[in-house]
């Protein structure tokens, strides 16, 4: 590990002033991903940036009926909150399928959008990979990649983005609040993640030197029937191989509106807005739900080793649409599928 700077910002200004000075700046929140990163050489900052005392713990009611998180809420923070349980169940049991309780404790939300990968060669400084060493290849495509993208990869690389949270998020149609040396503005949460392109080192759209102050959920009408489903190795603590987020409003049998985000799958929580809407009052029933499978995963690709994703997605879109439209969600304290 190389030895860096520590500083303290005092201010949401002091954060950004520091990461304008230094390009390589790394902030620190919970640190539970950028403390391992560090160890693994993977990240090697010049200066650690302690944001710990920015006032962005907050959880807070708009005037327009949207809630805000702030960026350093804690996971268990959100889970917790009773305003958070009664309108946004969705995203609370994405959380709670999400690592361990001492984990939770520690990670904060704008933390858990800035997850890097988990990809084996990503956190390997002796491997090739273009997500740490833009233009040293990817050991992924021909390697061992059975955790691996089928969905929106390239051919430099094919890591998937771990976040159960922002699976939810990106099925809540959240908005991110970020500031930066030009002042705040919002990015829509399918715009924050890119897919890998010829530039997988980005991960978000996120500049430098803009740091997250907090996240905003409008209100919907999915509280009833919604399931976060996540398919692991493991039933204990353990990244999704294939993860859905399913909310659905029906009337009299029929889809009013739909929403279905896929994690595991992509380098960025995976969401088809014109499918959805393609399926808008459509019978609520087993027929459409392999319907709507089929049409997400067409251009499903798989790498050899993760072949196996392509049909278990396919029967998680479906038992997870199954769970929403019954009004039976996962349950994450138990964990056995229903």
């Amino acid at each position: 590990m190389m030895p860096f700077a520590y500083t303290r910002a005092q201010s949401i200004g002091d954060a950004v002033a520091a990461l304008v000075a230094d390009p390589q700046a790394q902030l620190l929140a919970g640190g539970t991903n950028l403390v391992d990163l560090i160890k693994y050489d993977v990240a090697q900052p010049l200066t650690v940036v302690d944001i710990n005392r920015l006032p962005l713990k907050g959880i807070a009611d708009l005037p327009d009926g949207s809630l805000r998180i702030g960026a350093l809420a804690s996971n268990s923070a959100v889970a917790y909150d009773p305003r958070v349980r009664e309108r946004f169940p969705l995203l609370v049991s994405a959380i709670l399928a999400g690592a361990s309780p001492q984990l939770r404790n520690a990670a904060t939300t704008g933390g858990n959008l800035l997850q890097r990968t988990r990809c084996y060669y990503f956190y390997d400084p002796a491997s090739p990979c273009n997500k740490r060493e833009p233009g040293s290849g990817c050991a992924a495509v021909g390697g061992l990649n059975r955790i691996h993208a089928i969905l929106g990869a390239s051919d430099a690389c094919i890591a998937v983005h771990p976040s159960d949270m922002c699976v939810a998020l990106a099925a809540l149609d959240a908005t991110v609040e970020v500031e930066g040396p030009d002042g705040a503005r919002e990015i829509a949460f399918a715009d924050f993640h890119r897919l890998p392109g010829n530039t997988p080192d980005k991960d978000t759209t996120l500049a430098h030197d803009e740091i997250i102050t907090g996240i905003r959920l409008e209100a919907n009408h999915f509280a009833a029937n919604h399931t976060y489903l996540k398919l692991r190795d493991r039933l204990s603590y353990a990244f999704a191989l294939v993860s859905v987020a399913a909310a659905v409003q029906i009337a009299e049998g029929r889809i009013i509106e739909l929403r279905v985000a896929l994690g595991g799958v992509a380098h960025k929580p995976w969401r088809d807005q014109l499918a959805e809407a393609e399926f808008a009052g459509a019978p609520a029933a087993e027929e459409t739900f392999a319907r709507l499978a089929d049409r997400l995963l067409a251009q499903a690709k798989g790498q050899g080793h993760n072949d196996f994703k392509i049909p278990l997605a396919r029967l998680a879109v479906v038992r997870a649409l199954r769970q929403a439209v019954n009004g039976r969600s996962q349950n994450q304290t138990v964990k056995a599928i229903q």
